[in-house]
């Protein structure tokens, strides 16, 4: 008898069914039919970017050592997940982070090209790789192309998580970060695509040397299942007939439009939705309104609808050509019907740039305990024990947690910390 309908799809390393880290058969087809789509080499993830973001660090670790670089650091930016930092434990990387040259809140680090400079020449040791998260979970973009120009003119790699964006390689003009000039990139297929959850790629440029290519397979490995979810690989495979067809990319179009007409009605309404790079991306700021974010969740869920994400200050909504015109016309309803309130003042607590005590790998890797909040002041924290979504730590690993950390903390609704044993 069947559990939940599709047992006769879930199978593993059977004949003809081929090997995804030894790739000869039909799922090296499959992933050659997505690296024609996304025009560079294209390999498959089960577990999703988690799986990239690793395995996107391991190979410019291998890079990096073949040049020379005992223990390589890479320039990242502050709102990186907190799969990054696992990957730098892991991978005994140095990390030295950029932050913007304003507070943005803990989400977003938004980097120009000319700051990135400024980064570069001031660093003592050349880094092996800039890491960006780009789009961020707000909806922001980077200068992607002109970030590029800045870390090749240094000759230095640019890696970029772009787990939300999967689907901008197919918008009328691609802003897909390996179209403008990235080196390795990952996306989250699960998010943007009709993939079920675990589907990602890992995007390798076509002008780098061969170690990348070569080396590909083994780094997905060395992070990844033995057993990876061939139905998840079956949903990859059938996304390349979706995003083939030629139906798709004005879908997109369509419904970017879309989009665009429910944040002018929102932004009507009063309730002030962010002008994001992002076209398929709905954040809401909500204060101005006098709601938090939470409390804007908590009425559309009530109403029957889902966010996908909301803290105190945002409520993010993502949209695909799933979503039809009229279940946007519902959203925007239920948001405009709303009573308005006074305006809530409150902003987020200011950050002061954390010290940092040891290495991530250190912190992550020392015997911890988990405390209250209010008794971590002045401690190290271990494992940034932060939930998906957004995973992006306030302070990372490695870091002395200090006073404003901590109103940090509890502004954002976090009551404990790990910290590494005195």
């Amino acid at each position: 008898s069947s559990l939940l309908g599709f047992e006769a799809y879930d199978i593993t390393e059977v004949a003809g069914a081929d090997s995804l880290y030894e790739a000869e058969g039909i799922i090296r087809e499959s992933e050659d039919n997505a690296s024609l789509l996304f025009g560079c080499p294209t390999y498959y993830s089960t577990e999703g970017s988690s799986q990239c973001i690793r395995a996107m660090l391991y190979l410019v670790t291998v890079h990096a050592k073949a040049h020379g670089m005992e223990r390589p650091v890479i320039l990242a930016g502050r709102n990186a997940h907190k799969t990054f930092l696992s990957a730098a434990a892991l991978l005994d990387l140095d990390v030295e982070w950029l932050f913007p040259d304003r507070e943005q809140g803990y989400l977003a680090c938004c980097i120009t090209a000319e700051q990135l400079e400024g980064a570069l020449e001031s660093c003592t040791l050349k880094p092996a790789a800039v890491y960006l998260t780009s789009p961020d979970y707000s909806g922001n973009t980077a200068d992607i192309g002109g970030i590029a120009e800045v870390c090749h003119g240094f000759g230095v790699l640019l890696t970029v998580d772009n787990a939300h964006g999967a689907y901008l390689r197919f918008l009328p003009e691609s802003g897909h970060p390996m179209d403008r000039g990235a080196d390795l990139c990952c996306d989250s297929a699960h998010k943007t695509l009709p993939v079920l959850t675990g589907g990602a790629y890992l995007h390798i440029g076509v002008h780098l040397p061969d170690l990348f290519c070569g080396h590909a397979k083994q780094a997905l490995a060395l992070f990844g299942s033995t057993s990876p979810s061939y139905l998840i690989l079956q949903s990859l495979d059938m996304a390349n007939a979706v995003m083939a067809d030629g139906g798709y990319a004005p879908s997109l179009l369509a419904t970017a439009k879309r989009v665009e007409s429910c944040r002018q009605r929102l932004a009507a309404c009063g309730l002030c939705p962010m002008q994001t790079d992002e076209p398929l991306k709905l954040t809401v700021c909500p204060r101005g309104y006098g709601y938090t974010g939470t409390e804007v969740a908590e009425h559309l869920r009530r109403n029957g609808i889902e966010c996908e994400f909301a803290d105190p200050d945002f409520l993010v909504m993502m949209v695909t050509p799933a979503i039809t015109e009229r279940d946007l016309d519902r959203v925007t309803e239920v948001l405009c019907a709303l009573p308005r309130r006074e305006r809530i003042p409150e902003c987020p607590p200011a950050l002061v740039k954390p010290e940092r005590v040891t290495s991530v790998r250190e912190a992550l890797l020392s015997p911890s305990e988990v405390l209250p909040v209010r008794e971590c002041v002045g401690r190290v924290l271990a494992a940034a024990t932060v939930g998906c979504p957004p995973a992006v730590p306030i302070v990372v690993s490695g870091e002395r947690i200090g006073e404003s950390a901590v109103a940090c903390f509890r502004y954002y609704g976090i009551e404990t910390c790990s910290v590494v044993k005195e």
